[in-house]
């Protein structure tokens, strides 16, 4: 973090040159700020800040990871107003259908736990997702007031509801109910 500050500190003079597209002269001014690569591995690297009254090179140190935020793998497809009776209510086999929305902190967290859980119990069970934002109607039906909400249904009737993102344990036993 010092490396860091050290590289945006500079003096209160009136005669300092402009760098990279930065004004310092109380203007509005823009910083372009990187285009987005998901997860970065931090390698050690070499930078030069110089302004007119001083240089300096600054050693960034490390080899973590930058997280930023991004979609995850999808492995479980979505359902819709279109698709709901067919896929889920005239499913022969059991279905659990996560309820989400693409704003939900928790619902990305629960996301790679039914990931896991598809491909575990393939063939036993089907597994969908309704985004609440595109098929509201749904979610209105099934009274969703929280999500995420994980629901189970059997023969086309709503059989368990959990509501959270709650460890994979306990999604786990709810699936084994209705085997």
């Amino acid at each position: 973090m010092a490396g860091l500050l050290e590289t945006i500190a500079v003096p209160r003079t009136a005669t300092l040159t402009p760098v990279a597209g930065l004004s310092l002269s109380g203007r509005r001014s823009s910083i372009r700020f990187s285009v987005f690569k998901g997860l970065n591995k931090i390698q050690s690297t070499r930078s030069s800040v110089s302004f007119s009254s001083f240089s300096k090179s600054v050693t960034r140190r490390g080899g973590g990871i930058i997280c930023e935020a991004q979609d995850t793998a999808v492995l479980v497809h979505g359902v819709n107003d279109q698709t709901w009776e067919s896929l889920v209510i005239g499913s022969d086999v059991p279905v659990l259908v996560e309820f989400w929305a693409p704003w939900c902190g928790p619902c990305r967290m629960i996301h790679p736990v039914i990931d896991e859980l598809s491909q575990e119990f393939a063939g036993k069970f089907k597994f969908f997702k309704v985004n609440t934002d595109e098929s509201p109607t749904i979610a209105s039906k099934y009274g969703i007031r929280s999500i995420p909400t994980v629901m189970i249904f059997k023969d086309g009737e709503k059989k368990d509801t959990v509501i959270g993102a709650v460890p994979k344990s306990t999604l786990t036993t709810s699936i084994e109910k209705f085997l």
